[in-house]
């Protein structure tokens, strides 16, 4: 869809942006995936089947098609990000983002010096291999899309502040682990649940930042587009291929049923 020199733009626009999870493992799946439409996808290290070893040939997969290649790391870690960052990830997911401090931090381990702490290795692919020497540090970090998880009543208590930070382009709701942190356990038309991401939907809309969130089921759209909400994953690999799967094998059988 977009080059790395925009595709942050189109994130801190505020414009209507889809795409998916990835946890399977199959680079053949992140491929399909990224030639189906989406504007990204998210390739999952936190609870996805693959791991750092096989980042690559999925970053690689994804970068032949027209969808940005991001990650979401295993943790808020200097390690994690950078080695993410070095293969070639284009933003970073990070999980269980609580407060303002941290959110300055994961922000550091993105980013070159001096706007950050993140190593400088110019022959790694997240530096095109040296192709653009030092100087090319700068449009790097301008380009980095920070996607920063609100998972928990302290994340919400100081999503404002969170918002703030320079680096967290977007507030991503993980309604799983949101709703559970808020006693409400999966649902997401409670009014405390719904309180909660109004207030993360309007403090991302008043520091110019995106909110997003995965949607369980398409007409939850409308749900948090009301709350201001515009970077949506539409489900995640596994349960589309589930799904799928199932509807198929039903209308074969009911097929086979009236023959």
């Amino acid at each position: 869809m977009t080059t790395d020199s925009t595709f942050r733009k189109h994130v801190l626009a505020g414009e209507l942006l889809f795409g998916t999870w990835v946890g399977m493992g199959s680079p053949m799946v992140a491929e399909i995936s990224g030639r189906a439409g989406f504007d990204w996808i998210v390739l999952d290290l936190e609870h996805g089947s693959v791991g750092e070893a096989g980042l690559l040939p999925m970053l690689l997969a994804v970068e032949g098609t027209p969808a940005v290649p991001l990650v979401r790391v295993e943790q808020a870690s200097r390690l994690r990000i950078g080695r993410a960052l070095d293969l070639g990830a284009r933003g970073l997911v990070v999980p269980q983002v609580s407060n303002a401090e941290e959110a300055r931090e994961i922000v550091s381990w993105m980013r070159f010096p001096p706007g950050g702490r993140r190593g400088v290795a110019l022959p790694t692919r997240g530096l095109d291999y040296g192709a653009g020497g030092h100087a090319s540090v700068d449009a790097k970090n301008q380009a980095m899309v920070g996607i920063f998880q609100i998972e928990t009543r302290e994340a919400v208590a100081e999503v404002e502040e969170i918002a703030a930070v320079d680096g967290a382009d977007v507030l991503f709701v993980g309604p799983a682990d949101l709703s559970h942190a808020l006693g409400v356990r999966g649902l997401i038309d409670h009014e405390d649940y719904v309180a909660a991401i109004r207030r993360i939907g309007a403090a991302a809309r008043a520091h110019g930042k995106a909110a997003g969130t995965l949607l369980w089921q398409p007409d939850h759209v409308r749900l948090y587009r009301d709350a201001g909400f515009s970077f949506f994953s539409v489900s995640s690999d596994g349960p589309i291929f589930d799904r799928a799967l199932r509807q198929s094998l039903a209308a074969t059988r009911e097929a086979a049923d009236r023959h």
